[in-house]
C-alpha cells in the first residue's frame, strides 16, 4: 500500500466511480481499475461492492477512507515541513562544557526568542565525543575547540577563547622550576584544554605527578581554590565562579593563550535550524563563509 494507491482509492470514493475518478486524475480507466484491484489484493479485502457498472464502497472501504484521509494529510504536512525554510522542530546541539557554561546562555536565549518553534536539546562532551555523536546522527551541530577532522564536517568560527591557568590565590609563580605544580586538574582524555595543559608542562620539561579528573568546571575551580592543583581553562568560565577571590589567574604566553571554538555540522546535513544558529553567530562577529582548517593545527 502506497500513497499513490490511497490517492486513487480516495478519488474513486469521492467521485462515486472509476470513470469520473480517472478524469479527475488524468488517468485511463484501466489504470485506475488495476490500481484498485492491486490495493485490494495487498490488503486482502474488497474495498468496493460491484453492482454491474456501479461501485458501492464496502464496510472495509469505509474504514480505509478515514485512514487514507489522515495518511495523505500527514504526508502533505511532512512535505510542507521539509520544504519550509523556517526554523522549527528540534535542534540537537552539542557543546563542550566550558562553552555550555560561559557562552551558550545568552546565545540560546536569543535563539529561542527569535525562533520559538525550535526545541533545543543540549548535550555536552569533549570534541571527540561530539564528533562521534554527530557521525552517528545523534546531534545536528556542535560547538567545540579545534582541531577537528576536516573531511566529514563543515565549520564556522564561533568564539576566540582566551586561555589561562588558575591556581589557589596563596600560590606564587607557577613558572618557578624549583616549585612546579605537582597536580593538574582536568577533564578526561579528549579534552583539548587538558592536552594544552599537558603541553604546557612538557614545554617546561616537567610532568604532573598526579592528574585529578573531574566532570565540571565549577568542581575543578573548587579544587583549585582549595589548593589541590592547577587547571587550564577559558578565562570566560571564571565569571560565574562565586569564590573567584580564592583564585590566582596566570596569563599564558601569546603563542599558548588562545583557542578557537567552531560550530561544526556534518557535510550536506545543514538545516534551517543550523543555518539560523550560523546567522546568529555571524551577527556576533563570525562570518558565515568562514571555514577553519584542522590540518594546520593538528
Amino acid at each position: 500500500m502506497d500513497l499513490a494507491d490511497l490517492r486513487i482509492f480516495r478519488m474513486v470514493v469521492r467521485e462515486g466511480g472509476i470513470t469520473k475518478a480517472a478524469e479527475k486524475l488524468f488517468r485511463v480507466q484501466s489504470n485506475v481499475t488495476t490500481r484498485i484491484r492491486q490495493l485490494e489484493e495487498d490488503l486482502g479485502v474488497r474495498l468496493f461492492i460491484r453492482e454491474g457498472r456501479r461501485l458501492q464502497v464496502s464496510p472495509a472501504g469505509l474504514r480505509l477512507v478515514v485512514y487514507a484521509d489522515r495518511l495523505l494529510a500527514l504526508a502533505e504536512e511532512a512535505r510542507t515541513a521539509v520544504l519550509d525554510p523556517r526554523p522549527r522542530g528540534k535542534l540537537r546541539l552539542g557543546a563542550m562544557e566550558s562553552t555550555a557554561a560561559a557562552r551558550l546562555p545568552g546565545l540560546l536565549a536569543e535563539y529561542h526568542a527569535r525562533y520559538p518553534e525550535v526545541e533545543i536539546q543540549l548535550r555536552t562532551g569533549n570534541p571527540q565525543v561530539l564528533a562521534a555523536a554527530m557521525l552517528a546522527g545523534e546531534v545536528d551541530a556542535a560547538l567545540a575547540a579545534e582541531p577537528l577532522a576536516d573531511a566529514p564536517f563543515e565549520k564556522q568560527a564561533a568564539f576566540r577563547e582566551e586561555l589561562v591557568i588558575v591556581s589557589a590565590a596563596s600560590r606564587g609563580s607557577i613558572e618557578d622550576r624549583s616549585d612546579m605544580p605537582k597536580t593538574m586538574i582536568a577533564f578526561e582524555h579528549g579534552c583539548p584544554h587538558r592536552r594544552r595543559l599537558e603541553e604546557w608542562y612538557a614545554r617546561r620539561g616537567f610532568m604532573a605527578e598526579q592528574i585529578v579528573e573531574l566532570g565540571s568546571y565549577h568542581a575543578m575551580l573548587g579544587c583549585v581554590a582549595a589548593g589541590m592543583g592547577i587547571a587550564l581553562m577559558p578565562k570566560s568560565v571564571l565569571k560565574g565562579f562565586p569564590e573567584s577571590g580564592r583564585l590566582q589567574v596566570h596569563e599564558l604566553p601569546s603563542d599558548e593563550d588562545s583557542a578557537l571554538t567552531v560550530l561544526f555540522w556534518r557535510k550536506g546535513a545543514g538545516s534551517p535550524n543550523v543555518q539560523a544558529l550560523r546567522e546568529l553567530l555571524a551577527e556576533q562577529g563570525s562570518p558565515i563563509p568562514s571555514k577553519v582548517s584542522a590540518a594546520a593545527t593538528a
